[in-house]
């Protein structure tokens, strides 16, 4: 059996996720979002993660409620585990399902962000567009929403979204063409979410996009996170000043048939 851990339970688990530099982990441990699951309540020793459509699994994969751990998933997810043991059992779980690719971590260090750089993007903008912090009228626009759902979707609503995240965009016609915004939150940053209306790609919006959210992170005092899940994503990422730390291995599960594990 598995058990939702409440904020006392997640106090335990953060030895346990010591081993994956995620901040979407923070941002559940720390009660901004998410939800975790463990396999017992007293001394937890197998602990899942769920952020979103992020899963991030840690502690003893031989565990006897580690085979409910893994099947404990959202419909269309990406899972990410700690050891060679939950990957393992990932692959044999989720055998047919699960499409194992590479995203990217960089250095989480303040250091690597130089302002006048980032800043130098700005003026970089084409004719016709316009570059704007996210408010109320943004968040409940149509086409803010139209780019990528989420920007706000773990968020308990637009409102919250407006009182607790941090989002920039570029207008083209009145409309929102690109945006730089906040998937999730911890005590001291953001987890950056990137996209681009189909349309409008490779003119160097999303970099002007994340700038003015990087900028205004950094205004803040809080750190702006970035994870890539593709080379694009990295290049754009060390244009920035990013530093990349390195590949890991991740899993898209979909269409699962969930099996026992023997």
């Amino acid at each position: 059996m598995i058990y939702e851990a409440n904020s006392d339970v997640k106090k335990k688990l953060f030895p346990i996720f010591k081993g994956i530099n995620d901040t979407m982990i923070l941002s559940c441990l720390q009660g901004y979002m998410g939800k975790a699951y463990v396999d017992n309540i007293e001394k937890p020793t197998a602990a899942e993660i769920i952020v979103g459509v992020f899963v991030f699994f840690a502690g003893d994969e031989k565990a006897k409620a580690a085979g409910e751990l893994l099947n404990n998933l959202p419909e269309d997810c990406f899972v990410v585990a700690s050891t060679v043991g939950w990957k393992s059992s990932i692959e044999e779980i989720h055998k047919g399902h699960a499409d194992k690719f590479q995203r990217y971590a960089f250095k989480k260090d303040i250091k690597y962000l130089n302002y006048d750089h980032i800043k130098s993007f700005l003026s970089t903008l084409p004719e016709g567009y316009e570059l704007r912090k996210v408010d109320k009228a943004i968040a409940y626009d149509k086409s803010f929403h139209e780019v990528s759902e989420d920007f706000t979707a773990q968020f308990n609503s637009i409102d919250d979204y407006l009182n607790r995240g941090i989002g920039f965009c570029i207008l083209h016609e009145g409309k929102v063409v690109c945006g730089a915004s906040s998937y999730s939150i911890y005590d001291n940053g953001i987890e950056i979410e990137i996209d681009t209306h189909p349309g409008y790609r490779r003119q160097g919006l999303a970099t002007v996009a994340a700038a003015g959210l990087i900028l205004d992170c950094l205004d803040r005092g809080i750190y702006p996170s970035w994870d890539a899940a593709n080379l694009i994503s990295v290049h754009l990422a060390e244009k920035l000043g990013y530093v990349m730390e390195g590949p890991y291995d991740t899993y898209h599960i979909v269409d699962r048939q969930p099996e026992s594990l023997k």
